[in-house]
Protein backbone atom coordinates (compact mmCIF):
# COMPACT_ATOMS: atom_id res chain seq x y z
CA UNK A 1 0.00 0.00 0.00
CA UNK A 2 1.33 3.43 -0.93
CA UNK A 3 1.68 6.01 1.84
CA UNK A 4 -1.49 8.12 2.16
CA UNK A 5 -2.78 6.82 -1.18
CA UNK A 6 -4.83 3.62 -1.07
CA UNK A 7 -4.97 1.67 -4.33
CA UNK A 8 -7.19 -1.36 -4.85
CA UNK A 9 -8.43 -3.31 -7.88
CA UNK A 10 -11.65 -5.24 -8.09
CA UNK A 11 -13.82 -6.36 -10.96
CA UNK A 12 -12.09 -4.17 -13.51
CA UNK A 13 -12.09 -0.98 -11.42
CA UNK A 14 -8.95 0.54 -9.90
CA UNK A 15 -9.77 2.75 -6.93
CA UNK A 16 -7.34 5.50 -5.94
CA UNK A 17 -8.15 7.07 -2.58
CA UNK A 18 -6.34 10.08 -1.12
CA UNK A 19 -6.00 9.09 2.53
CA UNK A 20 -4.38 11.80 4.62
CA UNK A 21 -7.44 12.57 6.64
CA UNK A 22 -5.76 14.64 9.38
CA UNK A 23 -4.67 17.17 6.70
CA UNK A 24 -7.90 17.03 4.69
CA UNK A 25 -5.96 14.99 2.12
CA UNK A 26 -3.48 17.77 1.32
CA UNK A 27 -1.22 16.29 -1.35
CA UNK A 28 2.48 15.69 -0.76
CA UNK A 29 5.00 14.93 -3.49
CA UNK A 30 5.01 11.29 -2.39
CA UNK A 31 1.23 11.14 -2.77
CA UNK A 32 1.50 12.62 -6.27
CA UNK A 33 4.14 10.04 -7.14
CA UNK A 34 2.10 7.12 -5.79
CA UNK A 35 -1.07 8.29 -7.55
CA UNK A 36 0.86 8.79 -10.80
CA UNK A 37 2.26 5.26 -10.57
CA UNK A 38 -1.24 3.86 -9.99
CA UNK A 39 -2.61 5.71 -13.03
CA UNK A 40 0.31 4.67 -15.24
CA UNK A 41 -0.09 1.02 -14.26
CA UNK A 42 -3.86 1.16 -14.72
CA UNK A 43 -3.41 2.56 -18.21
CA UNK A 44 -1.11 -0.33 -19.15
CA UNK A 45 -3.19 -3.10 -17.61
CA UNK A 46 -5.81 -5.05 -19.53
CA UNK A 47 -7.40 -5.89 -16.18
CA UNK A 48 -8.32 -2.27 -15.44
CA UNK A 49 -11.29 -0.94 -17.37
CA UNK A 50 -12.09 2.12 -15.26
CA UNK A 51 -10.39 4.23 -12.58
CA UNK A 52 -12.20 5.78 -9.62
CA UNK A 53 -10.57 8.65 -7.68
CA UNK A 54 -11.89 9.81 -4.31
CA UNK A 55 -10.76 11.09 -0.93
CA UNK A 56 -11.15 9.69 2.57
CA UNK A 57 -12.55 11.32 5.68
CA UNK A 58 -15.18 13.47 3.98
CA UNK A 59 -12.86 15.49 1.74
CA UNK A 60 -11.55 15.04 -1.79
CA UNK A 61 -8.35 17.05 -1.33
CA UNK A 62 -7.50 20.45 0.13
CA UNK A 63 -4.81 20.88 -2.53
CA UNK A 64 -1.06 21.00 -2.17
CA UNK A 65 0.68 20.64 1.15
CA UNK A 66 2.34 24.07 0.95
CA UNK A 67 5.24 23.26 3.30
CA UNK A 68 6.12 20.11 1.38
CA UNK A 69 5.62 21.96 -1.89
CA UNK A 70 7.99 24.79 -0.88
CA UNK A 71 10.67 22.42 0.41
CA UNK A 72 10.56 20.36 -2.78
CA UNK A 73 9.22 22.64 -5.54
CA UNK A 74 8.53 21.13 -8.98
CA UNK A 75 11.18 21.86 -11.57
CA UNK A 76 10.16 20.04 -14.76
CA UNK A 77 7.90 17.34 -16.21
CA UNK A 78 9.63 14.65 -14.17
CA UNK A 79 8.39 16.27 -10.95
CA UNK A 80 5.67 14.20 -9.23
CA UNK A 81 2.89 16.78 -9.64
CA UNK A 82 3.42 17.10 -13.41
CA UNK A 83 3.87 13.36 -13.76
CA UNK A 84 0.53 12.87 -12.00
CA UNK A 85 -1.25 15.33 -14.27
CA UNK A 86 0.19 13.82 -17.44
CA UNK A 87 -0.72 10.32 -16.23
CA UNK A 88 -4.26 11.46 -15.48
CA UNK A 89 -4.63 13.15 -18.86
CA UNK A 90 -3.12 10.17 -20.67
CA UNK A 91 -5.02 7.38 -18.92
CA UNK A 92 -6.52 5.28 -21.69
CA UNK A 93 -9.51 4.02 -19.69
CA UNK A 94 -12.28 6.24 -18.28
CA UNK A 95 -11.54 8.06 -15.03
CA UNK A 96 -14.40 8.75 -12.62
CA UNK A 97 -14.15 11.10 -9.62
CA UNK A 98 -16.25 11.30 -6.44
CA UNK A 99 -16.03 14.64 -4.62
CA UNK A 100 -17.04 15.46 -1.06
CA UNK A 101 -15.85 18.30 1.17
CA UNK A 102 -12.90 20.32 -0.07
CA UNK A 103 -11.72 20.19 -3.68
CA UNK A 104 -9.18 23.01 -3.66
CA UNK A 105 -6.53 23.90 -6.24
CA UNK A 106 -5.56 20.73 -8.01
CA UNK A 107 -8.58 19.14 -6.32
CA UNK A 108 -10.62 21.21 -8.78
CA UNK A 109 -8.32 21.34 -11.80
CA UNK A 110 -7.74 17.58 -11.93
CA UNK A 111 -11.47 17.20 -12.57
CA UNK A 112 -10.91 18.83 -15.96
CA UNK A 113 -9.12 15.63 -17.00
CA UNK A 114 -11.51 13.12 -15.46
CA UNK A 115 -14.13 11.73 -17.81
CA UNK A 116 -16.98 11.74 -15.30
CA UNK A 117 -17.42 13.25 -11.84
CA UNK A 118 -20.10 13.57 -9.18
CA UNK A 119 -20.15 15.69 -6.03
CA UNK A 120 -22.13 16.00 -2.83
CA UNK A 121 -24.15 19.10 -1.96
CA UNK A 122 -21.54 19.89 0.69
CA UNK A 123 -18.55 19.88 -1.67
CA UNK A 124 -16.61 23.16 -1.92
CA UNK A 125 -14.45 23.99 -4.92
CA UNK A 126 -11.78 26.66 -5.29
CA UNK A 127 -8.91 27.61 -7.60
CA UNK A 128 -6.86 29.98 -5.41
CA UNK A 129 -3.89 30.42 -7.73
CA UNK A 130 -4.06 34.21 -8.21
CA UNK A 131 -4.49 34.75 -4.47
CA UNK A 132 -1.30 32.73 -3.94
CA UNK A 133 0.61 34.76 -6.52
CA UNK A 134 0.53 31.82 -8.92
CA UNK A 135 -1.05 31.08 -12.31
CA UNK A 136 -3.55 28.40 -13.43
CA UNK A 137 -2.30 24.82 -13.65
CA UNK A 138 -3.19 21.52 -15.27
CA UNK A 139 -4.25 23.03 -18.58
CA UNK A 140 -7.06 24.91 -16.86
CA UNK A 141 -6.33 28.09 -18.84
CA UNK A 142 -7.50 26.20 -21.94
CA UNK A 143 -9.91 23.52 -20.72
CA UNK A 144 -11.94 25.63 -18.29
CA UNK A 145 -12.84 28.39 -20.81
CA UNK A 146 -13.80 25.74 -23.37
CA UNK A 147 -16.20 24.20 -20.85
CA UNK A 148 -17.50 27.22 -18.95
CA UNK A 149 -16.95 30.09 -21.38
CA UNK A 150 -14.33 32.81 -21.08
CA UNK A 151 -16.23 35.09 -18.72
CA UNK A 152 -17.13 32.40 -16.19
CA UNK A 153 -13.62 30.96 -16.30
CA UNK A 154 -12.20 34.44 -15.72
CA UNK A 155 -14.54 34.96 -12.76
CA UNK A 156 -13.54 31.70 -11.09
CA UNK A 157 -9.81 32.16 -11.69
CA UNK A 158 -9.46 35.91 -11.08
CA UNK A 159 -11.45 36.09 -7.84
CA UNK A 160 -10.33 32.68 -6.50
CA UNK A 161 -13.54 32.36 -4.47
CA UNK A 162 -15.09 29.13 -3.20
CA UNK A 163 -18.00 27.86 -5.28
CA UNK A 164 -20.57 25.15 -4.70
CA UNK A 165 -21.52 21.91 -6.40
CA UNK A 166 -24.32 23.48 -8.39
CA UNK A 167 -21.86 25.94 -9.93
CA UNK A 168 -19.42 23.09 -10.56
CA UNK A 169 -22.18 21.25 -12.39
CA UNK A 170 -23.20 24.31 -14.38
CA UNK A 171 -19.65 24.91 -15.66
CA UNK A 172 -19.11 21.24 -16.49
CA UNK A 173 -16.70 20.22 -13.72
CA UNK A 174 -19.10 17.56 -12.46
CA UNK A 175 -21.93 15.61 -14.06
CA UNK A 176 -24.30 16.04 -11.16
CA UNK A 177 -24.89 16.57 -7.45
CA UNK A 178 -25.56 13.49 -5.34
CA UNK A 179 -27.76 13.53 -2.24
CA UNK A 180 -26.11 10.78 -0.22
CA UNK A 181 -23.01 8.61 -0.48
CA UNK A 182 -21.22 10.02 -3.52
CA UNK A 183 -18.44 7.42 -3.39
CA UNK A 184 -20.93 4.56 -3.53
CA UNK A 185 -22.77 6.31 -6.36
CA UNK A 186 -19.57 6.88 -8.37
CA UNK A 187 -18.36 3.37 -7.65
CA UNK A 188 -21.57 1.97 -9.11
CA UNK A 189 -21.03 4.08 -12.24
CA UNK A 190 -17.41 2.91 -12.50
CA UNK A 191 -18.40 -0.76 -12.24
CA UNK A 192 -21.09 -0.23 -14.88
CA UNK A 193 -18.42 1.13 -17.23
CA UNK A 194 -16.12 -1.80 -16.37
CA UNK A 195 -18.73 -4.22 -17.76
CA UNK A 196 -18.78 -2.56 -21.18
CA UNK A 197 -16.57 -3.64 -24.14
CA UNK A 198 -13.18 -2.21 -23.10
CA UNK A 199 -11.71 -1.47 -26.53
CA UNK A 200 -14.86 0.31 -27.66
CA UNK A 201 -14.79 2.39 -24.46
CA UNK A 202 -11.10 3.29 -24.89
CA UNK A 203 -11.55 4.21 -28.53
CA UNK A 204 -14.57 6.37 -27.67
CA UNK A 205 -12.44 8.22 -25.12
CA UNK A 206 -9.70 8.75 -27.70
CA UNK A 207 -12.22 10.13 -30.20
CA UNK A 208 -13.75 12.49 -27.66
CA UNK A 209 -10.34 13.97 -26.91
CA UNK A 210 -8.70 13.99 -30.30
CA UNK A 211 -9.75 17.53 -31.18
CA UNK A 212 -8.13 19.32 -28.24
CA UNK A 213 -5.54 16.95 -26.78
CA UNK A 214 -2.50 18.58 -28.40
CA UNK A 215 -3.62 22.07 -27.34
CA UNK A 216 -4.31 20.92 -23.78
CA UNK A 217 -0.95 19.21 -23.38
CA UNK A 218 0.81 22.28 -24.79
CA UNK A 219 -1.07 24.44 -22.27
CA UNK A 220 -0.15 22.10 -19.43
CA UNK A 221 3.53 22.39 -20.29
CA UNK A 222 3.41 26.18 -20.72
CA UNK A 223 1.58 26.59 -17.44
CA UNK A 224 4.08 24.30 -15.72
CA UNK A 225 7.00 26.46 -16.85
CA UNK A 226 5.33 29.66 -15.64
CA UNK A 227 4.14 27.99 -12.43
CA UNK A 228 7.71 27.04 -11.51
CA UNK A 229 8.82 30.62 -12.14
CA UNK A 230 6.02 32.00 -9.96
CA UNK A 231 7.08 29.78 -7.06
CA UNK A 232 10.18 32.00 -6.81
CA UNK A 233 8.22 35.25 -6.95
CA UNK A 234 7.88 37.73 -4.06
CA UNK A 235 4.10 37.57 -4.47
CA UNK A 236 4.05 33.84 -3.76
CA UNK A 237 6.41 34.15 -0.79
CA UNK A 238 4.26 36.91 0.71
CA UNK A 239 1.06 34.90 0.17
CA UNK A 240 2.54 31.85 1.90
CA UNK A 241 3.69 33.95 4.85
CA UNK A 242 0.19 35.36 5.22
CA UNK A 243 -1.29 31.86 4.98
CA UNK A 244 1.01 30.54 7.71
CA UNK A 245 0.58 33.49 10.07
Amino acid sequence: MAENVDVTRRDGVEEIVFDRVDKKNALTLQMYSDAATALEEASKSDEVRCVLISGGGGHFTSGNDLLDFMQNPPTDESSPVFRFLLALRGCRCPVVAAIDGYAIGIGTTMLLHCDLAWATKEAKFRMPFVDLGLIPEAGSSVVLPSMAGHRKAAELLYFSDFFDSETARDVGLVNGVVDGDVIAFAKDKAHTLAQKPPKALQMTKELLRRGDDAAVQEAMRKEATLFVERLQSPEFMEAVQQFQS
